[in-house]
C-alpha cells in the first residue's frame, strides 16, 4: 500500500483508528489482570536538519554539504493473543515514511535511527512482525507476572527459569543487544551507532527485519541466546535470501546480571557470523586494477561464499534511582562487504542517562553520549579507489579518519501517552573522510504511545 503525499495531518489521520481502539485497550486493561488479548500502539515522527558545512568534493553517496531538512514518521499497531499454556502470537502492522537527512547516505552512524535507506519515501504499510513465542519451564521455576507492553501479554504468568522459542518474522535486535539507555530510538539516543553496536552487521532486510528463531535459555542472573535467521538477497535490499544452506545469519549471546547496591545492571557479550553474496573488498579491488571488472560492485554481486564475522561487548548499570550509564564495543573481520546494517567494522560507545528528578521533572530524561567508529584497511582502500557501498562513497577517501559523533537530547513528557524530544548531534569525519565537515544535525522527535 502507497500513500502520494507525506505530512504529519495526514499520517495522524491515518493513524486516528489506531489512536482509538489502542486506549479502548487500555481502559479493558484496568479492568482485567490477564489479558486475552494485547492492543497497543505507537507513533513516532522525526524532523531532523543540518545547515551547510565544508566539503570540497562529493560523491553519489555523499550526505548533502548543502542546508537540508527531512521528516520521516513511524507508526505500529502491536497485536498480540494468548494461545494455549506459554504460548502467544504477534502480529505488528507498521506505517513508515519520509527519509533521513541526505537520503539516509553520507554517515556510517546515521543520525536517525527511525528512517530507512528507501528509494520511496512515501509512507507504506507493512508487516512488521508476525510471530510465535513459547515460554517453557524449567523445573519448579518461579513465576513473575508480566507488565502489559507492545509485544507482550498483560497478566501472563512467566517462569524465571525457562526455555523461551521465537520463531518467525521479527527484529533480531529486539532480542539481541538490548540495554536500558541505549536501544530505543523513538524514546532515546537517535544514532545507529548507539541504538546498537554498530559492527554487528546483524540480520536484517531494508526496514530492519528477518525471519528464523531465537531460543533463548534465561535464568535469574543470566541468559544465553542463539539465533538462526535470513539475510537479504542484496546488500541492505528488502528481499530476503531463502536459499539457508548459503545464506544466513547465526547470533549467540551471553548476558549476565549484575546488581551494585541494589541497582540492576547487565553485561552481554555477542558473537556472529553472516554468510551472503557480499565480497571481498580486495578482490574487488584486484579486479578493478586488472581491468577484468571495473563496476567495483559489492552491492549485488551474484556469487555466494561471503562471510562477515564479530564480536561485541554491551554493558549498562544503574548508578542511582535517577542516574545510569551504558558502553558498547564491537568489532568485525572487515575483510568482505557490508551487507545488512550499516559501514562500520569497528565502533565504541558511551554515554549517562539522567531523569529530571532535581528539578522536579521525574518523568523527563536527558541522555548524553559520545560514539567512535571505523572500518577495516581493505574497506578504507575499496572507498579511496571510488567504490561505493550502500551508504558510503565520497568517490575517494584520501584523507581516512575515525568517524566521531557526540549526542545529547532532552525528552520532556508532556502528557501520559505524549513525549517530546530536543536532539543535537556533532559529526567529525562522516564517512570516515577528513576532507568532509564536521555536520552540525538537530532534530525535534514527536512520541506518541498507548
Amino acid at each position: 500500500m502507497k500513500l502520494k503525499k507525506l505530512n504529519l495531518f495526514n499520517a495522524i489521520f491515518i493513524l486516528n483508528p489506531g489512536l482509538f481502539f489502542a486506549q479502548q485497550a487500555n481502559d479493558t486493561i484496568k479492568k482485567n489482570k490477564e489479558e486475552k488479548w494485547s492492543y497497543h500502539f505507537q507513533f513516532t515522527g522525526v524532523m531532523q536538519g543540518h545547515p551547510s558545512f565544508h566539503a570540497p568534493y562529493a560523491g553519489p553517496n555523499s550526505l548533502s554539504s548543502e542546508k537540508e531538512s527531512a521528516f520521516s514518521v513511524t507508526s505500529t499497531f502491536y497485536l498480540g493473543r494468548k494461545l494455549w499454556k506459554g504460548a502467544s502470537v504477534y502480529f505488528n502492522p507498521e506505517i513508515a515514511g519520509g527519509s533521513g537527512i541526505g537520503r539516509t547516505l553520507g554517515i556510517a552512524g546515521f543520525t536517525n535511527g527511525e528512517c530507512f535507506r528507501v528509494a520511496d519515501a512515501s509512507p507504506a504499510l507493512y508487516s512488521a512482525r508476525l510471530f510465535l513465542r513459547q515460554h517453557i519451564a524449567l523445573g519448579q521455576s518461579d513465576m513473575e507476572t508480566a507488565e502489559s507492553d507492545a509485544n507482550q501479554i498483560g497478566g501472563e504468568k512467566i517462569p524465571s527459569s525457562r526455555i523461551t522459542i521465537t520463531a518467525g518474522h521479527f527484529s533480531i535486535a529486539d532480542v539481541f543487544d538490548n540495554n536500558s539507555y541505549s536501544h530505543d530510538p523513538r524514546t532515546q539516543f537517535l544514532n545507529w551507532g548507539l541504538m546498537n553496536n554498530g559492527a554487528w552487521d546483524y540480520p536484517a532486510n531494508t526496514r530492519g527485519y528477518t525471519n528464523g528463531f531465537i531460543v533463548e535459555l534465561i535464568k535469574p542472573g543470566w541468559a544465553v541466546r542463539v539465533s538462526e535467521t535470513m539475510v537479504p538477497k542484496k546488500a541492505n535490499g528488502p528481499q530476503m535470501d531463502e536459499n539457508i544452506g548459503q545464506a544466513r545469519g547465526e547470533t549467540v549471546e551471553f548476558e549476565k546480571r549484575i546488581g551494585i547496591k541494589k541497582h540492576k545492571g547487565a553485561v552481554r557479550f555477542l558473537a556472529f557470523r553472516n554468510l551472503s553474496h557480499s565480497v571481498s573488498y580486495q578482490n574487488t579491488i584486484a579486479l578493478y586494477t586488472s581491468g577484468i571488472d571495473t563496476t567495483l560492485n559489492v552491492n549485488s554481486p551474484s556469487v555466494y561464499g561471503g562471510q562477515k564475522y564479530g564480536f561485541a561487548l554491551n554493558a549498562d548499570q544503574e548508578l542511582t534511582d535517577d542516574i545510569g550509564m551504558f558502553a558498547r564495543a564491537s568489532w568485525n573481520d572487515g575483510k568482505s562487504s557490508t551487507w545488512a546494517f550499516t559501514e562500520i567494522d569497528q565502533s565504541a560507545s558511551i554515554g549517562i542517562s539522567i531523569k529530571g528528578s532535581k528539578w522536579k521533572r521525574p518523568d523527563d530524561v536527558i541522555g548524553i553520549a559520545g560514539l567512535i567508529n571505523g572500518i577495516s584497511s581493505d574497506h578504507a582502500d575499496f572507498l579511496n579507489y571510488g567504490g561505493y557501498g550502500f551508504m558510503l562513497g565520497d568517490g575517494k577517501l584520501t584523507h581516512y579518519g575515525g568517524e566521531k559523533i557526540g549526542e545529547i537530547y532532552y525528552s520532556i513528557k508532556l502528557a501520559d501517552t505524549f513525549w517530546l524530544s530536543a536532539d543535537y548531534q556533532y559529526v567529525m569525519n562522516p564517512a570516515y573522510n577528513r576532507d568532509r565537515g564536521p555536520v552540525n544535525v538537530w532534530a525535534f522527535r514527536g512520541h506518541v504511545k498507548f
